[in-house]
């Protein structure tokens, strides 16, 4: 018998909901020329000048991680600073401006200038590293490390007249809206079956988990549904994809970007299928922790950007280890947006395991059965 995905119910009448603000895709990259009007933010379907809907098929995946393992093995590219020159850089100043840290659209050289520099600080800064503006080691690191697709240029909160938080908001600060309390319905995509090397089952509990730790801070739940029953009625849809996959941002293969998600209303979330994912990053070190993606990449479906706090999970890197756990920088951000789940507690500990799928309708009635009954 099929049931109800739940965390932490808030105690009010329950409704679905999709978000009153435009979606914000993950990266991409303008059209020829730079069009105006366009954003890298936006899915190229979404833009008023932009190639016919279903994305831009055969569109560049991200620039610059390449190059930028080509540099950090060059004697002459590690520590590389304003007034040189040294060869693909060209290459790394595309993935900055992928990323949102230079101006899209402009052609690059290899020269060290200041806009570079600048650049290089933004990115510095943005990461939690010392702002030099030099191609450090550190900095080098974090840029050949596996990332998050979505784009760092996003809107920072100021929290006192003094401090600006860690944690983003998306542009805008979209998020999902109702009349009660939020149920949100999500589906993973038969799709998933191309990492057929993990357990179906066990996929699906990472994504239950993953849900569970954002519904235990917030008074929204999210309720799973099954593929056959409906996955595109479904408010949050998961899906992994090799390559390019028409939504105008190619995944660019193993350890580059990892997946991307949209923002409230859209609600899409993609994994890079080309990937090793696993469910146990302790004996498979090379791999990349499927649950703690899944953690981020429904932070951003929340409204959230990515947070400079290295401990966040917001945090545009992946480390190739385990990173569940909302951190504090993650709680503030998404209650601003949300408000508290009543029954939070920050000591709390970890949400207990999900049930099993269900169908829209069901997740409804049950929820108002729970309130009601």
């Amino acid at each position: 018998m099929s049931s109800l995905t739940r965390t932490n119910r808030p105690p009010r009448t329950a409704t679905s909901a999709r978000g009153s603000d435009a979606p914000v895709a993950p990266g991409g990259v303008p059209p020829a020329g730079g069009a105006a009007g366009w954003h890298p933010l936006v899915p190229p379907r979404r833009q008023r000048r932009t190639p016919r809907a279903g994305g831009r098929r055969g569109a560049a995946p991200a620039p610059g991680r390449r190059g930028a393992v080509a540099l950090a093995e060059a004697p002459a590219g590690c520590g590389a600073g304003r007034g040189g020159r040294v060869a693909g850089l060209a290459e790394l100043k595309r993935h900055l401006a992928w990323f949102g840290y230079l101006r899209p659209g402009a052609e690059h050289n290899d020269a060290f200038d200041d806009r570079m520099e600048a650049a290089v600080k933004r990115y510095q800064s943005r990461l939690g590293l010392p702002a030099t503006g030099r191609l450090d080691p550190a900095t080098l690191g974090l840029i050949t490390s596996p990332r998050c697709g979505v784009s760092d240029g996003r809107v920072s909160v100021v929290m006192s007249d003094s401090a600006a938080s860690r944690f983003t908001f998306l542009d805008g600060e979209p998020r999902w809206a109702g009349s009660g309390p939020l149920v949100l319905t999500y589906s993973v995509s038969s799709s998933a079956a191309t990492v057929g090397y993990l357990p179906p089952e066990a996929v699906h509990a990472a994504f239950r988990s993953a849900f569970a730790r954002w519904a235990k801070v917030i008074p929204v739940e999210f309720a799973e549904i099954d593929e056959d029953y409906s996955y595109h009625k479904a408010d949050i849809r998961v899906s992994f994809y090799e390559g390019d996959h028409g939504d105008g941002s190619p995944f660019d293969g193993e350890e580059g970007v990892v997946a991307h998600a949209y923002s409230p209303k859209d609600g899409q979330v993609h994994f890079d299928a080309a990937e090793r994912w696993t469910l146990d990053v302790d004996s498979e070190t090379e791999a990349i922790d499927l649950e703690s993606v899944a953690t981020h990449e429904i932070g951003h479906t929340l409204g959230l950007g990515h947070s400079s706090s290295p401990e966040a999970v917001m945090y545009t890197r992946r480390r190739r280890r385990r990173k569940v756990e909302l951190s504090v920088d993650d709680i503030e951000g998404v209650q601003l947006l949300y408000g508290s789940n009543p029954r939070f507690r920050h000591e709390q500990q970890d949400p207990s395991p999900s049930l099993p799928p269900c169908h829209r309708e069901e997740a409804a009635g049950l929820v108002l059965l729970a309130l009601f009954g």
